[in-house]
């Protein structure tokens, strides 16, 4: 089993949060800015560095929010030749300088859009959107306005899960 360490940015302003889509093999989905952390790498440098990369925003990276941990299973992993993927996921808050966004090239994500909270329940997302949202206790807008409030932070505890993309309704 493969071990991936990566570090991604809950970003948000204006009642919008800002989401990367990613694309890789079979599986694709919006998902928070963030990468994977290189060797030596600090994972608050990995943010920044990633959501340059990801989005052209320039970010400082906030406090941390929480660790999440879980494995993926042959059908969820991006790459075939690996039958299962330990993932452990450092998500911190963070924030950007204003700027226009310019979408990545040759890389993991091919769009970067600030999309409405209230919306967010409408897009195709990886399970780390929840994740990243609950940790962070930001309230999202479901259908008809009202509020959901996102709850609890921290990881899931799961040490198995599958981890495909959702559109959550």
């Amino acid at each position: 089993m493969d071990l991936r360490v990566a570090a991604y940015a809950v970003i948000e302003r204006r009642g919008k949060i800002l989401l990367t889509h990613w694309r890789r093999g079979h599986l694709h989905g919006w998902t928070l800015p963030g990468g994977g952390i290189e060797s030596g790498e600090d994972p608050r440098e990995t943010v920044v560095r990633e959501v340059f990369e990801e989005t052209g925003l320039t970010a400082r990276t906030g406090r941390l929010l929480g660790v999440d941990s879980r494995v993926m299973i042959r059908d969820d992993v991006p790459d075939d030749k690996t039958p299962e993927l330990h993932t452990i996921r450092i998500v911190y808050r963070a924030s950007v300088q204003d700027g226009p966004l310019r979408h990545e090239i040759g890389g993991s994500s091919d769009e970067a859009r600030w999309v409405p909270l209230r919306d967010v329940h409408s897009l195709k997302t990886l399970s780390l959107v929840q994740t990243g949202l609950r940790m962070a206790g930001i309230s999202k807008r479901g259908p008809g306005g009202s509020a959901k409030a996102a709850s609890g932070r921290g990881g899931s505890g799961r040490s198995r899960s599958r981890n495909k993309p959702t559109t959550n309704k």
